[in-house]
């Protein structure tokens, strides 16, 4: 109990250290309202956690109306390749403006017992993205610049890596840095191409047993980025005979949301997101939806009820 109250206090320690950032614009990677179950792709050491084969898509369209708001799909893979390994693969395409970035990660984690249902996962994340600008597809002011130049799929390296402290059915916490390596990405505000910046993620949750149809789940999610505010999500999900999931999160500065999934059957839940932005931008927008699909292609290891992460 001792070595799981340490780990506890040295993950909160670091987040606090790290998540230290001066003033500044905007996040760079994307985001995503569901992340409670979207964890891979923050988190390499969430990588076959769950112990099933699994596939996981979403796809979400933001600022509805906006032109050259952002769109993201997502597509994932996990699975169990040991008692302690796990394997991920992640394909992200993110299009924002004249940007369209394509991001292929893989996965690696391993898993240490550190009681008799926790345990602390390390995790390695690699691979590459493919970085393209048009900015005749800009506006107006971009495309009477001389000085802006077409990017056509640029090759950019990514290590990251994450640690990932769970209960088997009951809670977890994580910390990562997707990328470690400085490069580039188009930034919004200033509509050029610029620096890459380090993130750092911290996520995590507790499922409650409210009684034995109905369990409530907390969760947060907070992002730092060097030179820009801390972004903060929080989320409230209710679990209803293990079928229904219904909730509410807000976006700290950026919008609130309702939530809603579907256990279809013991292998498919769906879920759906709807953000309403709190910001003056909400004026030109109708808000923001998320769609995922989370489909269990095979059990091999032990089952969580409730499968909320």
């Amino acid at each position: 109990m001792e070595i799981q109250h340490n780990i506890l206090k040295l993950l909160v320690l670091f987040c606090f250290f790290s998540f230290v950032v001066e003033e500044a614009k905007a996040q760079q990677d994307p985001q995503y309202t569901q992340y409670m179950y979207n964890t891979m792709s923050v988190n390499a050491a969430y990588a076959g956690t769950g112990g099933d084969f699994t596939a996981t898509g979403l796809y979400r369209t933001q600022w509805v109306g906006v032109d050259g708001a952002p769109k993201t799909i997502t597509f994932g893979l996990e699975t169990q390749a040991g008692e302690r390994v796990g394997l991920g693969l992640n394909i992200i395409q993110d299009e924002l403006g004249p940007s369209n970035e394509v991001y292929l990660d893989g996965n690696f984690s391993y898993t240490i017992p550190v009681g008799l249902e926790t345990n602390l996962s390390f995790g390695i994340k690699a691979g590459v993205r493919f970085l393209d600008v048009d900015f005749s597809k800009g506006t107006a002011e971009q495309m009477n610049d001389p000085n802006l130049e077409n990017i056509d799929s640029k090759f950019l390296p990514s290590i990251g890596g994450g640690i990932f402290y769970h209960h088997d059915t009951k809670w977890y916490l994580g910390l990562s840095v997707p990328n470690i390596i400085s490069s580039q990405h188009y930034d919004e505000f200033i509509q050029s191409v610029a620096e890459e910046r380090l993130h750092v993620f911290l996520i995590g949750g507790y499922v409650f047993d409210l009684s034995e149809n109905l369990k409530f789940k907390p969760a947060f999610l907070g992002k730092g980025v060097s030179g820009a505010p801390i972004s903060v999500d929080l989320s409230a999900n209710f679990l209803f005979n293990e079928k229904l999931t219904l909730g509410l999160a807000y976006r700290w500065n950026g919008s609130v949301s309702g939530l809603a999934g579907f256990q279809i059957s013991p292998e498919l839940f769906v879920g759906y997101a709807y953000d309403y932005a709190t910001t003056p931008i909400n004026e030109y927008t109708s808000g923001s939806h998320e769609i995922m699909l989370r489909f269990n292609i095979l059990r091999q290891g032990k089952i969580k009820s409730p499968r909320f992460f």
